[in-house]
């Protein structure tokens, strides 16, 4: 969500803080800033919109100095404005702030009651104030932050500046996460490892309820109960060639475009052998398993949906989906012979953290599945199984969602064969058709010329339909999803014999249909509801292989072929269309491709 940065550095702070919010701008943003200290003196620059207008501005008016700190937000308290923009600033203290702090208003009146005076509506504020407060009571800079962050309660990552200190940044962390860079006589603070790419790749990962103190000289992380600590430094690994668009007119374009690459990478991680599936020694034995929990947000969620159908088919072990956001409010019983397992892009996902520690000692076993190896997420699952899907920008999910999907297939096959439901010859024979998988994206990804003509018409649209049957109802739900995230077309995802149930009421000449319909054992019941779309005069655009279109016969608006895939793979094959139609049609809206309004990239606040 929000971007954090911090900079302790021999040059000029401003400049290396806006290129590294610029590495941040895919966590989605409103308005974005920047503090500096020059000759003891505390200042600031904030601009609304894209960091360019912050550019600008420091090019009108110039801040100097070599330690700073900076940000990108995204809007929770407080509307997008100059004055509720961040580093908040409270005297001689500035702060940056990602997460929601809960307490806010009883400490806003508290502080309002001992004179403060307050310009913006955010909650950040109340930390800089607080702090503020402490420093003129006497405590050192130290001091004054340690307590301000034992007063916060709520979910944040923090970074203070100091009047006075060019050589002293104070970072916490509890719920959102927060990284600390070492360079060379430099030290830096970030959101991620990505924001502080290219200037170091030796990064230490604050845990929960850390803060630390950070110099030139190194750093100091002490944990929730104040005891020093010692965090580890590790390397990150990040292909600078994976931070640009590669030719593409978007990120989201070259995420897409990627799917045949990235999923190679992880069937060839999986599949080292190629006669049978590599899974950790650590994972649970899936036949000593009863129950099998998956939870995630948005379009995790879907691929968790997709991958339901998978496990109960090929396991018989029965399945139950959450969304993260609900899962604990319910207080979902768990018994024993559980595994709940976890799916999130970037492993902080605030909601699916949330439920992962809920379900931290009820169930036997603690799985993940996310594409950043450091995340917390990863950290506190008993296994996690990196989707290795390479660096995502946009916003909208791509490239991350196959990976997920690629990882569930497999992970069910390898489950599959434990509990005695896949023999040697299945297994080989479904290994045959993933290792084809990258071979049919390619295919799919073909048809992109005919998808972006159909998606001018569909720019035109006020609603669409997405309809699916079996495992190709989420990919409904997912092609929905993506066409609302990015260009902004109110569109639903309905399992395709709901139809009749009630969404039929919105059928007429204006309301396109898309229907995703490989032929397999459910195609001719979705060639059923899918006539009676036509009979009302609904707008039909059939997305089908050559049997299906030739099968379902005249009378759809347009459609779009895609290779034969066995019914296993379809899901992760048709998500290809669902990602170009949504693309096509937000480019011919001339909407923010990777950058939706309102939308953030990484959701770390509840």
């Amino acid at each position: 969500m929000c971007g954090i940065v911090g900079v302790l550095g021999h040059n000029q702070a401003a400049p290396l803080l806006v290129e590294a919010l610029k590495r941040l701008e895919y966590r989605g943003y409103d308005s974005a800033g920047v503090a500096t200290v020059q000759d003891g003196h505390l200042d600031r620059r904030r601009a609304m919109g894209k960091l360019v207008n912050l550019s600008d501005l420091l090019v009108e008016n110039p801040l100097a100095g070599k330690a700073g700190i900076g940000h990108t937000r995204w809007a929770t308290h407080g509307v997008p404005s100059v004055s509720n923009a961040h580093p908040h600033q409270a005297g001689p203290v500035a702060v940056v702030h990602n997460g929601i702090i809960e307490n806010f208003r009883a400490l806003r009146a508290e502080l309002i009651a001992d004179g403060a005076n307050f310009e913006s509506e955010t909650d950040t504020e109340t930390i800089a104030q607080l702090c503020a407060r402490e420093l003129r009571a006497g405590a050192t800079p130290v001091e004054a932050a340690r307590r301000t962050i034992a007063r916060l309660e709520g979910a944040f990552a923090l970074c203070f500046l100091f009047d006075g200190h060019d050589d002293l940044l104070i970072a916490a962390r509890k719920g959102s996460p927060l990284a600390i860079g070492h360079g060379d006589g430099e030290m830096f603070v970030g959101s991620d490892a990505l924001a502080l790419h290219p200037m170091t790749d030796r990064i230490t990962y604050l845990e929960e309820g850390d803060w630390a103190v950070v110099t030139r000289a190194g750093v100091q992380v002490f944990d929730a109960r104040d005891t020093e600590v010692l965090r580890p430094e590790t390397h990150a690994r990040i292909d600078g060639t994976q931070i640009g668009k590669g030719g593409h007119r978007h990120f989201m374009a070259k995420e897409i475009a990627e799917q045949p690459s990235v999923i190679s990478d992880v069937l060839g991680h999986y599949t080292k052998t190629g006669t049978r599936i590599d899974m950790p020694a650590e994972l649970p034995d899936f036949a000593q398993i009863d129950r099998l929990i998956l939870v995630a947000c948005g379009t995790a969620f879907y691929a968790c949906q997709t991958a339901k159908y998978w496990f109960e088919q090929l396991t018989g072990l029965p399945v139950d989906i959450d969304i993260a956001s609900e899962f604990r409010y319910r207080s979902p019983p768990i018994g024993p012979r559980t595994a709940a397992l976890f799916v999130s892009q970037s492993g902080e996902t605030a909601d699916t953290l949330a439920a992962l520690r809920y379900c931290a000692g009820k169930a036997d076993h603690i799985l993940s599945i996310c594409n950043v190896p450091q995340s917390s997420i990863a950290r506190e699952s008993t296994v996690a199984l990196p989707t290795l899907a390479g660096v995502e920008i946009g916003v909208a999910s791509t490239k991350a969602f196959t990976c997920q999907l690629t990882v569930l297939a497999l992970l069910a096959l390898h489950a599959a064969r434990q509990r005695g439901h896949c023999d040697d010859a299945t297994l080989a024979e479904h290994l045959t058709a993933l290792r084809g998988l990258p071979g049919l994206l390619n295919l799919a990804l073909g048809q992109e010329a005919e998808i972006e003509t159909v998606s001018r018409e569909l720019a035109e649209a006020r609603d669409i339909l997405f309809l699916g049957r079996g495992a190709m109802y989420p990919i409904a739900l997912e092609g929905a999803l993506k066409l609302k995230e990015i260009s902004y077309i109110h569109a639903e995802g309905y399992a395709s014999g709901e139809l009749k149930h009630g969404p039929i009421a919105l059928v007429d000449p204006a309301v396109p249909v898309i229907v995703f319909a490989p032929t397999d054992p459910l195609f001719d019941k979705t060639v059923s509801n899918m006539q009676e779309v036509m009979a009302r005069q609904g707008k039909v655009l059939l997305v089908s292989d050559a049997t299906g279109l030739d099968t379902a016969g005249p009378g759809s608006w347009a459609t779009i072929q895609m290779p034969h895939v066995s019914p296993f793979l379809a899901p992760i094959l048709y998500a290809i269309p669902a990602q170009l139609l949504a693309y096509h049609t937000a480019v011919a809206k001339g909407t923010d491709v990777d950058q939706p309004r309102n939308l953030a990239k990484s959701v770390t606040v509840e």
